[in-house]
């Protein structure tokens, strides 16, 4: 199955982070109230509050924490506890510094950030499982108490580790995986450059050398240890959780970051999945740089639907609602009037029915004091207040569609080890992230959503054959197992479509001697001899693709056909003009398009019309390409979300009679939608 969940949430719920630890306790009392008056009806708390529990080594104290949930209890707030493992004390690392990281060159993390630990230190493993084991203990049956989150945002920060336990972690993770180092050294291809290994204690963590020549399969190997010590961490602290949370209570934890398995951790760890989203990031760190041909703040949805392959309804453990910014970095504007509803609302569309806004209010001092939280330092009512009471009051008339499914019409085919082989292979990380971005931007300009399939040990037939066309852009890695279930989706009348660089590693991440696309060759019907990246000396290159011209950007595999594939597009120009650069075999009801190129967002269009799930809206709306239009069902019923990311106002035609959820009013016809607005509605067919 691609994921798990074993926790939903039945009415759209609103929440908010909140640190009681850095408020006069005056504070709290008018805090629960005016939040409680906004709709806000559960609060995150304690997640970098080690110290509030044990202050010294070995010296627990409840006090502070039991006044807290004592008053959310009175006053009916309910709470999501975290683990505070994120931020270990200082008595901690001063006393163990083998529990810090280290930057590549072995120079320690000091003590003063967050995220500074590794998870391999045995000491720090037993430090951690012993605060988690106390707070469960003690807070797990409170009444106020309805969640769990373990540590927070899980390789955030850095997800690269280099301390000496990493890497005597590593040899035993190795040592485990291929028994001997006759095996290990052939997966690794160490005779060259000379590295063959004769002793597990010569090998180490990927350290400094010249020119970066990491080896590329120790590089692969050590991006699926650091996830698989993740997930180990992880699954400690729920295992402890679980033992003593009340029965219904939910344990999750906030991602999603690099070179952790996150479909895993979810299966194995977590009831319910969230995520922290904060959409002004995707205007870039330069805001004079901030290109609108990139979508901006609508290219946030990229993530979202990553999120929602990890858990289909998933929660936002941290929705922007102000300005983000250290004192350090990542100084950014505050949303415009519309915005906060705007982000939120687009959380909603894509299965969030948990909405937790960051922060209650701005905090007056350390490195986060410029991440704005609703309220800012003089504690005054403000427009976001004002906003977040609005959205509040949308979000309740959404209860009708709590649960309900994202509506998809094409499936990305991914797997972590091609994602992790794209982070270790330069060549494969241009072509892959590039086609990523380009299918998500083709999908929202012309309204095709996806959703994101991650082939996983325990993927099934089912978890493809219901999406029409499968995009798996550039599947370097691949293994018989995974072609078989690949073939199995054509077979049952799936449009496989693959694009350029595909089938021709093995496992490990090296060169297989086979024809190109290697194990991929059955499926696609197509032989590659020649393959080049285009050159900036040359016009770019473009393919004769039916009636219209398709551009075949970056780099080109130059096909040829076998028996029983058709082509459907050669090359127009270059040295391999006349070539097969799209093919097609069919087999029983369905068929494979070999794609010979990186994919941008024309000639994705292009391969939307000819795979028949081009304008899959056209008969409840028209709507310009500056809107997201995205469709949630359940139980016959159908939702329709328009959001304008734009700072004017947009107009769009509803086809058919429709009911706006916000207002209960009948509409269709003429629409006009303000500067950052939403409109959710019930549609009919």
């Amino acid at each position: 199955m691609n994921s798990a969940q074993n926790y939903k949430w039945d009415h759209m719920t609103m929440a908010v982070c909140y640190y009681p630890e850095h408020w006069d306790k005056k504070m709290w009392k008018q805090d629960l109230d005016r939040m409680l008056e906004a709709g806000i009806g559960v609060i995150r708390i304690a997640e970098f509050a080690w110290s509030m529990i044990e202050p010294e080594e070995g010296r627990f104290t409840y006090a502070f924490f039991d006044e807290f949930l004592d008053l959310c209890g009175e006053k009916g707030m309910k709470v999501i506890f975290g683990t505070p493992t994120a931020t270990p004390p200082a008595w901690l690392t001063e006393k163990y510094p083998e529990v810090l990281n280290a930057s590549k060159d072995g120079v320690l993390y000091r003590h003063g950030g967050r995220k500074h630990y590794n998870y391999n230190a045995p000491v720090y493993q037993q430090l951690s499982a012993r605060i988690v084991e106390k707070e469960a203990m003690h807070y797990g049956t409170h009444p106020a108490i309805i969640g769990w989150q373990i540590d927070n945002e899980l390789n955030c920060e850095t997800c690269e580790f280099y301390s000496e336990a990493d890497s005597a972690a590593f040899r035993l993770y190795l040592r485990d995986k291929y028994q001997t180092l006759e095996r290990l050294n052939e997966a690794w291809g160490t005779v060259f450059w000379n590295q063959t290994y004769t002793e597990w204690g010569q090998i180490y963590v990927p350290r400094p050398t010249l020119n970066m020549g990491i080896n590329p399969h120790q590089h692969l190997d050590y991006i699926r240890f650091i996830s698989y010590s993740t997930l180990q961490f992880c699954k400690m602290q729920a295992d402890i959780i679980r033992k003593y949370k009340k029965s219904g209570d939910y344990i999750t934890t906030n991602g999603m970051f690099a070179n952790v398995d996150n479909h895993l951790m979810e299966k194995e760890c977590l009831d319910v999945y969230m995520y922290d989203s904060y959409p002004s990031f995707a205007f870039g760190l330069d805001r004079d740089m901030a290109n609108a041909d990139d979508l901006n703040d609508r290219k946030w949805s990229m993530h979202l639907n990553e999120v929602r392959s990890i858990c289909p309804h998933f929660g936002i453990m941290e929705q922007q609602s102000g300005a983000n910014g250290w004192t350090t970095r990542m100084e950014g504007p505050a949303p415009r009037p519309g915005q906060l509803t705007l982000w939120a609302m687009q959380s909603v569309a894509h299965g969030a029915d948990f909405i937790s806004f960051f922060r209650w209010r701005t905090c007056t001092m350390g490195t986060e004091m410029y991440w704005h939280g609703i309220l800012d330092y003089d504690n005054r009512d403000n427009r976001k207040l004002a906003e977040v009471k609005d959205f509040y009051d949308k979000f309740r008339k959404l209860d009708p569609l709590c649960g309900a499914e994202y509506v998809a019409k094409f499936a990305l085919i991914k797997d972590y080890d091609n994602e992790w082989d794209a982070e270790v292979d330069s060549w494969h990380h241009k072509v892959s992230r590039r086609s990523e971005k380009e299918i998500f931007i083709a999908s929202e300009q012309n309204h095709v959503p996806y959703d994101v399939i991650y082939l996983q040990e325990d993927s099934e037939i089912d978890d493809l054959i219901k999406y029409p066309v499968a995009f798996y852009p550039h599947p370097a890695l691949i293994d018989e197992r995974r072609v078989q279930l690949l073939k199995a989706y054509v077979v049952n009348g799936g449009t496989l479509i693959i694009g350029c660089r595909a089938g021709y590693k093995d496992m490990n991440g090296g060169c297989v001697m086979m024809p190109q696309p290697g194990l991929l060759q059955e499926l696609t019907g197509s032989d590659i001899r020649d393959f080049t990246f285009t050159s900036p000396a040359e016009e770019p290159v473009w393919a004769g693709f039916g009636d219209s011209k398709v551009d075949m950007p970056l780099f080109n595999d130059i096909l040829e056909p076998l028996e029983n594939t058709k082509v459907l597009a050669a090359y127009g120009n270059s040295y391999y003009a006349g070539k097969a650069a799209v093919t097609e075999k069919q087999i029983e009801k369905g068929r494979v398009i070999h794609f010979g190129s990186v994919f941008s967002r024309s000639n994705v269009k292009s391969l939307f019309v000819y795979a028949g799930i081009a304008e899959p809206f056209r008969e409840y709306i028209v709507a310009p390409d500056t809107v997201e239009i995205i469709m949630r069902k359940k139980g016959g019923r159908e939702f329709l979300f328009v959001l304008n990311f734009q700072s004017e106002e947009v107009s769009y035609i509803l086809k058919k009679d429709a009911i706006m959820m916000y207002s209960g009013e009948m509409i269709s016809g003429k629409c006009i939608l303000s500067a950052y607005g939403t409109a959710v509605y019930e549609v009919f067919c």
